[in-house]
């Protein structure tokens, strides 16, 4: 009785052990999902196109807080070196995660800081985005950018 028990529970222990670890691998990267909007959002700031490229996907398309649908050639355009100019200080936070299996969807707010003529002007933005697994890393397919209005003084 005794070695049937222990059988028995060592079976149990390893079934819930597999049970753990399958759960453990199906559970979303937030850590490494949150890094990734945070590279294509300071490569974006710093006009970076090979990490732009390396971030998102050849179908990746963009929605501007304008309504504009941007390919990856238009977006990758804008952000080409001889249309560089001084990057305003960007913070990123908010960030909230949801996977479902090879795609996720993160959001975040992105709050930028310019000085112009010596006064700082701030504006937010809330962005919208889906990553998929691909060969084993996650890129970007998509964003999308809604501006947030200023708390009324």
């Amino acid at each position: 009785m005794k070695t049937r028990f222990a059988h028995f529970l060592s079976a149990g222990l390893a079934g819930a052990a597999l049970v753990c670890a399958a759960a453990a691998h199906a559970a979303p990267d937030e850590a490494q999902l949150a890094a990734l909007v945070q590279r294509h959002a300071q490569a974006q700031n710093s006009f970076d196109q090979a990490a732009l490229k390396a971030v998102t996907t050849e179908d990746y398309v963009e929605i501007s807080p304008l309504g504009e649908v941007d390919s990856r050639e238009k977006m990758l355009s804008f952000y080409a070196p001889e249309q560089k100019r001084p990057a305003p200080q960007l913070q990123l936070d908010e960030t909230v995660v949801r996977q479902s299996g090879d795609t996720a969807l993160i959001s975040a707010r992105l709050s930028y800081t310019i000085n112009q003529d010596g006064a700082a002007r701030s504006f937010a933005l809330r962005a919208g985005y889906v990553a998929r697994l691909v060969n084993q890393q996650w890129l970007l397919v998509s964003a999308q950018y809604t501006g947030i209005r200023p708390a009324k003084k």
